[in-house]
């Protein structure tokens, strides 16, 4: 069957690889993906990997470069294990791409995203969603309701990136919010934040596009270019009494856009890290003292989050698929696909790939 596998830094090939073959076992699921987002993830990998792939066997699920790419998947499915009932052969579903222990310290408390030896589809364990045929386990096949297209059951993984952020910066009905950053996850947190009752919220981007981007699929937002523009002067003028903002949810992974989330919230508001640092952030932790602020810092999202993203997608309230771009088949998944979301005019933020 052909796949995309990554062997390396600048090294992604669409290639022939051996198929899933043999009897599943009883808690083991066959699909055919339809449609995979490329993740931020999987560019970093592109660029400076492995980091996350495994180049020796990984410590559960024991894979190993070269690996098949994709957790951002949804699919068919075309065989279960004998001890699998919640879903069936010709089911539509979202690929939940976490693999942990069910018997760890994490497990035992329902933490599954936070095992010491988690593995992920797509990233480290033998199969991926950018490929014709994956074996995944049972708890990975999230059933979609019948009003839910494929294209928006490969978004629910980011999505549950984004609402996850979300919930841990408490938005709810009338808060205010800075999000900053708007790639796709930004996007998809500024979709999140409206869904929970955001009444006024803030883009900051420097890229132009980006910005053109977001006010497109988001045109309630108030979007600035915290470069050329004074954001903390902008935000002060649209907050009651000048405070700031509730919750602000820094979605770039830079130390600047840290800070400028510190800055912009009231005193005892709430700043979550969303976005992955690739190195150490200084921070104002002066700032953080005076202002009382509370900072919360996110590592992937409850797995438990599936349904309630199905249930909001279907009845229209989280929009995914604003933020789709493009779509391309395997065949150019380097250059349309990798290239394309490293281009620095960032014209592109999110391209699902069908295989």
């Amino acid at each position: 069957m052909k796949a995309v596998r990554f062997h390396g830094a600048k090294d992604i090939r669409f290639e022939d690889v051996a198929a899933p073959e043999g009897a599943l076992a009883a808690d083991e699921v066959l699909i055919r993906p339809l449609f995979t987002g490329i993740c931020g993830t999987d560019l970093h990998e592109y660029m400076a990997g492995p980091i996350v792939t495994p180049k020796t066997p990984h410590v559960y699920t024991g894979a190993q470069n070269p690996q098949i790419l994709g957790h951002e998947t949804s699919g068919v499915v075309e065989a279960v294990g004998e001890s699998i009932s919640h879903v069936k052969v010709g089911d539509r579903i979202s690929v939940q791409p976490l693999i942990a222990p069910r018997d760890d310290y994490y497990a035992q408390r329902g933490l599954y995203h936070l095992s010491e030896q988690l593995g992920v589809f797509g990233l480290s364990w033998r199969w991926g969603g950018m490929a014709e045929r994956a074996v995944i386990k049972d708890y990975c096949a999230q059933p979609i309701p019948d009003n839910m297209s494929d294209e928006q059951a490969a978004m629910v993984e980011p999505a549950a990136v984004a609402l996850y952020g979300v919930d841990r910066g408490r938005v709810t009905a009338g808060s205010t919010v800075l999000i900053s950053g708007s790639g796709p996850i930004g996007a998809l947190t500024v979709l999140a934040a409206k869904a929970a009752g955001a009444a006024t919220i803030f883009v900051a981007e420097p890229n132009p596009n980006r910005r053109a981007l977001i006010e497109k699929i988001a045109p309630y937002a108030v979007v600035a270019d915290p470069v050329n523009e004074d954001l903390i002067e902008i935000i002060r003028e649209r907050t009651e009494a000048g405070v700031g903002v509730d919750v602000a949810l820094e979605c770039v992974g830079s130390e600047i856009s840290l800070g400028n989330c510190a800055r912009a919230v009231r005193r005892q508001g709430v700043v979550v890290q969303v976005g992955l640092h690739m190195k150490p952030a200084a921070v104002d932790a002066m700032l953080w003292a005076q202002k009382d602020i509370t900072v919360e810092a996110t590592w992937c999202y409850p797995v438990q989050i599936w349904p309630r993203i199905a249930r909001m997608v279907a009845a229209g309230t989280y929009p995914v698929e604003k933020v789709i771009t493009n779509r391309i088949s395997a065949e150019h998944i380097v250059d349309q696909g990798f290239e394309a979301l490293m281009d620095p005019k960032a014209s592109q933020l999110k391209i699902l790939v069908e295989v």
